[in-house]
C-alpha cells in the first residue's frame, strides 16, 4: 500500500514521490519579516543565516536550541548569500551596491562594486563554483525604490549577470540578454548553469522562466534556452540537489523541476516564496524563505555539493 505524502506536498509526476517523505510536514521556524530572502547555511555551526531586505537586517536561525537573533544590523539591505569555499559568508548588498565578503574575523571585504567603472544596480543572488569563481546576477530591484535599497540612477544601463575571476578578482559579464537576472545554480556536475529571469515583475508579460546555460572552460555560456516557466508568480531564487532536480521558488510554495524539466510536485508554502537552500547535518533539509517567515522541511534527497 502506497502511504499518501501529507498536505504539504502537491505530487504531479510519480518520480516526485521518491523525494518527498511520508509523515513529514513544512515546519515554520520565525515569522515577521517584511521580505525574507538568500537563505545560507554554515554547517561548522549548524546555523542558517537569511535576509530581512526592507528591515535592513540579516537574521540567523541556531540549529542547535531552535532560537532566532539579528546576525547583522544594519545589513546595506543585503539580499542573497552563499558560503565560499572557506566558509566565509558572501553576500550581495542592495544599499552596497557590491558583492561582499564576511571574513572569519568579521571584517567586510567589497569583491565587486562597479563594472567599466560605473556602479553596479543592486546585485540579488549568488552562487560560488568549485574553481572558487563568484557569480551573481544584477538586476535593478535595489535602485528602483527606497524600500529594499536606495532609488539611484541605473549607470549599467542593463541587467547581467557577471563572473568574478577567483585568481584575479577581475569582474567579466556572463550573460547580458535579461530583462532581470535573479536566482541562479549549477547543475551538480557545474556543466550547466540555471538562472531566473523574474522580468515580468517590471514588463507587462515579460519572462518569469529559468534558462539553461552550458559552461564552457573558461566560464563561458552558450545556450541559454527557457527551461522552465513559472505558472504561479515567478521563480525567483532556487537550488539544485544531487540528482539534478531543480527546488524553485515560486507564488504557492516551491516548486521541483525534473533536469529533463518536467515539473515533478510542489512544496506548498501559504506565502509568495523568494529563495530556498539545502541544510542540516545530511543536508536534506529545505530551508524556504517565505515573504514573512522562514520554513523547512526534510525531504528523501540532498543539496548538491561542489
Amino acid at each position: 500500500m502506497v502511504i499518501e505524502l501529507t498536505p504539504s506536498f502537491e505530487v504531479i509526476d510519480p518520480r516526485f514521490r521518491k523525494l518527498a517523505l511520508p509523515h513529514v510536514h513544512v515546519d515554520k521556524l520565525y515569522t515577521g519579516c517584511r521580505w525574507a530572502e538568500g537563505p545560507a547555511w554554515f554547517p561548522a555551526g549548524r546555523y542558517l543565516v537569511w535576509s530581512d531586505i526592507p528591515n535592513d537586517r540579516m537574521l540567523r536561525w541556531d540549529d542547535t536550541d531552535g532560537s532566532v537573533s539579528v546576525f547583522r544590523q544594519p545589513a546595506m539591505n543585503a539580499n542573497g548569500h552563499t558560503v565560499d569555499l572557506q566558509g566565509r559568508l558572501v553576500s550581495c548588498e542592495h544599499r552596497g551596491r557590491c558583492v561582499s565578503r564576511t571574513e572569519h574575523d568579521g571584517s567586510r571585504t567589497v569583491l565587486a562594486s562597479r563594472f567599466e567603472d560605473r556602479r553596479l544596480n543592486s546585485p540579488n543572488d549568488v552562487i560560488v563554483k568549485s574553481d572558487g569563481s563568484i557569480w551573481f546576477t544584477d538586476p535593478s530591484y535595489g535602485i528602483d525604490s527606497d524600500y529594499e535599497g536606495d532609488a539611484s540612477p541605473n549607470e549599467q544601463g542593463a541587467q547581467r549577470v557577471y563572473r568574478i575571476d577567483p585568481v584575479s578578482g577581475a569582474l567579466a559579464v556572463v550573460a547580458d540578454d535579461f530583462a532581470q537576472p535573479n536566482g541562479l545554480a549549477f547543475s551538480p556536475d557545474e556543466s550547466l548553469l540555471y538562472i531566473a529571469d523574474t522580468g515580468a515583475t517590471h514588463v507587462q508579460g515579460g519572462p518569469h522562466h529559468v534558462r539553461k546555460f552550458r559552461v564552457g572552460a573558461n566560464g563561458a555560456l552558450t545556450g541559454g534556452e527557457v527551461f522552465a516557466t513559472c505558472p504561479v508568480g515567478v521563480y525567483d531564487g532556487f537550488r539544485v540537489d544531487v540528482h539534478g532536480n531543480l527546488w524553485l521558488s515560486a507564488g504557492d510554495g516551491v516548486h521541483c523541476h525534473a533536469s529533463d524539466g518536467a515539473l515533478l510536485g510542489k512544496v506548498l508554502i501559504p506565502e509568495t516564496v523568494s529563495n530556498v537552500c539545502f541544510g542540516g547535518a545530511k543536508r536534506n533539509r529545505l530551508f524556504i524563505c517565505g515573504t514573512t517567515s522562514l520554513y523547512a522541511v526534510y525531504l528523501n534527497t540532498r543539496g548538491a555539493g561542489r
